[in-house]
């Protein structure tokens, strides 16, 4: 059922930017009843939540309060992807090990995975090929199956969730505006001044237009990213799970305290140094268009070149060819994406005056964390009336 609309001039609450964390908190506020308004400079976001794999990838989040934020995220992302019809693949994932020193890492990880609620199972080379056809089996010594990994497009869901917002909860959206300022109660654009009680900063890597000393104090720095896609598969052909292999295992935290890691690290240092001076590790998802997406890299600083290097792709192209096998593998798009990290925090939230909250920092998880991190955000601002709401509307469909 929709939701009409009391005014297009006045709101509780104004989200500047439509990327997922700016929809993930919109979403949240309008079901605990809030008139929220989402501003976005461009036609339509286009930022580092188009320019990703499309996983929500709870398996790459440590052991305890991280791991039960994300898998409370994918609760959210599964609801809301299946009220509001946008294409989804609950398929999992596979972590493949080549080396011996990567499937220690793999059982070190598994023994104490059980005990923090994970789902995973060790599979053997013959289960590995019944489930995803495409890995390579030559040298394959097994892997890691993870069921609770969820595959998206990026660009369908940033592209129709905002209609699907506006439709059912009455979120209105601006879009090819620019917030210039914060003068509460009131939001500034470049063509209007907006009514609105609270702001909601969820600008990305953007760190310079609004409350730039604010942002300069968190410590906050830039990642570059470089993927790929391919064309569609032949005649519609799926790879299976997502994939990664060894090169994943030096990538998330959840592996950190595997002791056999750092001889993980080091072989990759002896044999594939530019893996580290890039930050390259590989991994494989498919979307509903038969599309492989492909990366990535990670150069990090505050400067980020607009050129590709095109020796980074290479090497993605030919570590994966060593784990997946895509017949007539062509690639359609190339592009590189840019996200805020901090270096020792999952996310950053700062307050620079009463009136405004700002998010950032999700770094390469954003996709996974978006919504159980902006659910938790929201609820600690809300009334205890606007949590009731909160709670009713959201909390017992989930339970």
């Amino acid at each position: 059922m929709g939701v009409t609309r009391q005014s297009d001039t006045a709101f509780d609450d104004a989200v500047v930017g439509a990327g997922i964390i700016g929809l993930a908190h919109a979403y949240h506020l309008a079901r605990a009843g809030q008139r929220v308004v989402v501003i976005e400079r461009a036609p339509q976001a286009c930022g580092a939540s188009i320019r990703n794999f499309g996983m929500i990838w709870p398996i790459g989040q440590p052991f305890g309060p991280m791991r039960l934020l994300a898998m409370r995220s994918r609760e959210i992302w599964l609801d809301v992807l299946g009220r509001s019809g946008i294409w989804f693949d609950p398929c999992g994932s596979l972590h493949l090990a080549y080396h011996e020193d990567e499937a220690r890492v793999l059982r070190e990880f598994l023994d104490e995975a059980g005990n923090h609620g994970y789902e995973c199972a060790l599979e053997d080379p013959g289960q590995i090929g019944l489930r995803a056809s495409s890995v390579v089996q030559s040298k394959l010594i097994g892997g890691m199956w993870s069921p609770t990994e969820i595959c998206v497009d990026p660009r369908e869901v940033i592209a129709k969730l905002p209609g699907w917002l506006s439709q059912t909860y009455g979120v209105v959206f601006h879009y090819g505006e620019t917030v210039t300022g914060h003068f509460s109660p009131y939001v500034r654009t470049g063509s209007r001044a907006i009514e609105a009680a609270h702001l909601w900063v969820c600008s990305g890597d953007e760190f310079h237009l609004l409350y730039p000393e604010v942002i300069q104090s968190l410590g906050l720095t830039r990642c570059k990213l470089q993927m790929m896609r391919t064309n569609p598969t032949r005649d519609g052909a799926r790879i299976g799970p997502m994939l990664a292999a060894g090169s994943t295992l030096r990538h998330y935290k959840a592996f950190e305290t595997c002791p056999s890691l750092p001889e993980v690290r080091k072989r990759f240092s002896s044999e594939l140094p530019d893996f580290d001076r890039f930050g390259i590790h590989v991994m494989t998802s498919q979307n509903g268009r038969d599309e492989v997406v492909l990366g990535d890299s990670h150069e990090y600083g505050q400067y980020v070149e607009p050129f590709n290097r095109e020796e980074i792709d290479s090497y993605i192209l030919d570590y994966l060819k060593t784990f997946v096998d895509i017949p007539n593998l062509s690639i359609a798009q190339r592009w590189h994406g840019i996200y805020a990290k901090h270096p020792t925090e999952p996310y950053v939230i700062a307050n620079p005056d009463a009136d405004t909250t700002i998010v950032t920092g999700l770094g390469g998880a954003g996709m996974t964390l978006s919504f159980g991190v902006a659910e938790r955000i929201v609820l600690s601002s809300l009334s205890e009336a606007g949590v009731e709401r909160h709670r009713q509307n959201v909390g017992e469909r989930l339970q």
